[in-house]
């Protein structure tokens, strides 16, 4: 494959999740402001919107080449999306980890000394609310695209732009 070839493929397979992505996270900065506003806490907004975006949707593409993620193909749909689910949701936790672990790492040099700083900083509450957003989010997602595999991306596309019941052409 020609390197712009490989370029427009990859960015083709990443822009679906990562516009879903987008919208999750625009979402969930807009709650937290205005949840958080009375405070004066400052939090990312548009920005941290792409740059979340961006992120989970290279993870999503990396774990997707994984070869056991297609583990229940002949189950019922909430196998398959139970378990994609809960592989992207631990995923992006461990790259969230890595994420503000690697700083604390490089100030400290050690990992358990890392480590325990990172304990001590974190804003539980905050933590576990984007955790529990991620889950819902994953699980939607997850959804979707299982029913685009099932159904087909062109009868998808045609029952939610153009209307009409399933099998009219």
């Amino acid at each position: 494959m020609k390197p712009l070839e490989k370029l427009k493929h990859e960015f083709l397979l990443i822009l679906p999740p990562v516009i879903f992505f987008f919208f999750a996270f625009l979402l969930l900065a807009i709650t937290q402001r205005l949840v958080q506003r009375q405070y004066g806490i400052p939090l990312s907004g548009f920005g941290g919107a792409v740059i979340g975006a961006l992120l989970v949707g290279k993870v999503v593409l990396i774990v997707d080449s994984l070869p056991f993620m297609n583990k229940f193909p002949g189950k019922p749909l909430l196998y398959n999306i139970a378990w994609k689910s809960s592989v992207y949701f631990l995923a992006t936790f461990l790259v969230r980890y890595i994420e503000h672990i690697f700083p604390l790492l490089r100030k400290y040099g050690a990992i358990m000394e890392a480590h325990r700083h990172l304990v001590a900083e974190v804003i539980w509450p905050h933590f576990w609310i984007i955790q529990m957003w991620l889950a819902v989010v994953f699980f939607l997602y997850c959804s979707l695209r299982e029913l685009v595999r099932v159904i087909g991306r062109e009868e998808v596309i045609r029952m939610f732009l153009l209307g009409g019941k399933a099998g009219q052409g």
